[in-house]
């Protein structure tokens, strides 16, 4: 599952910035929640790889690192925070792999098939 950015409409991975009292792999989650609307459960206690991108703040752009989690997905909701801002789809991983700008995050999805 691909989201678009809400800036660019870029095609992403959901991701956001850590939340105080809950572990990476549960921000993952509510991320995915909020995102595109994704209930399920993290696949393991480590994320299967990192990247980093330049997210544009303000005039500057910051170098961010993303640890990707898995999660194994239940359901997708009919409505979620960010439903109105956000297209989401299901690609094959190739497909996915080629639809996204992050070299890092490319690499990291086609390891998963």
């Amino acid at each position: 599952m691909l989201v678009t950015s809400r800036g660019t409409g870029r095609w992403i991975i959901p991701k956001g910035w850590p939340i105080k009292g809950l572990k990476p792999g549960e921000v993952a989650a509510v991320e995915a929640w909020e995102e595109a609307g994704l209930r399920g459960r993290v696949a393991g206690k480590k994320p299967v790889g990192s990247f980093f991108y330049a997210k544009q703040i303000e005039k500057d752009p910051l170098l961010c690192q993303v640890d990707v989690y898995l999660l194994w997905v239940d359901e997708q909701l009919d409505d979620w925070p960010e439903r109105a801002e956000r297209q989401t789809q299901w690609f094959g991983v190739p497909e996915a792999a080629g639809l996204v700008d992050e070299g890092g995050l490319s690499e990291i999805i086609l390891r998963l098939s």
